[in-house]
């Protein structure tokens, strides 16, 4: 028989996959424009005035998928929580190799011979290693005949990381993207 603390922290987890759920189905709001600078910290902050992280962004991959996720986290909520679980997503992020990996996956070079002809992938012996990493940490799946992808609930945070990181940006980065709203 399942106790009540068990039971509770089913229901828990059961309302926190339905809000990432609806939150993928909620219409979002169009880009800002001129004077609308703020446009999701103004509805952030009026949603969450007790202070939240947001996350989101749609995506067409080169081979063809289209990815959309949405996803948020009070902030107290984040900051009491464990950070340790997320040391082995992070650390299979920290090799240039493993990132060139990632970029090539999603580029559509996603089988192991596609993978083994990029020159800047390294040997066969290193590519394995490599994809075995990421394939334990959640950034990689093997599906159907030898093809690597990464999973759909992985591409938006995998580029918010990247672009959250400072070391990667686009050359034509808009102004929207990076706001520094400052401190009160």
């Amino acid at each position: 028989m399942t106790d009540s603390a068990d039971l509770l922290a089913r229901l828990e987890r059961l309302e926190s996959r339905l809000a990432v759920l609806e939150a993928r189905t909620t219409p979002s709001a169009p880009l800002a424009g001129p004077k609308e600078v703020f446009w999701a910290l103004e509805r952030l902050e009026r949603d969450a005035p007790e202070g939240a992280v947001l996350f989101s962004g749609h995506v067409r991959l080169p081979t063809g998928e289209h990815w959309a996720w949405q996803e948020g986290q009070d902030t107290p909520a984040l900051l009491n929580a464990d950070w340790q679980g997320a040391a082995p997503a992070l650390a299979a992020l920290g090799h240039p190799l493993r990132l060139a990996v990632l970029r090539a996956v999603l580029n559509g070079r996603q089988t192991t011979q596609d993978l083994q002809g990029q020159p800047d992938l390294g040997g066969a012996g290193k590519l394995y290693h490599h994809l075995r990493e990421l394939q334990a940490a959640g950034w990689l799946t093997l599906e159907g005949r030898g093809r690597y992808v990464v999973p759909a609930q992985k591409v938006i945070p995998l580029l918010v990381i990247l672009r959250a990181s400072g070391g990667v940006a686009a050359p034509d980065v808009d102004e929207w993207q990076s706001v520094d709203a400052g401190r009160d």
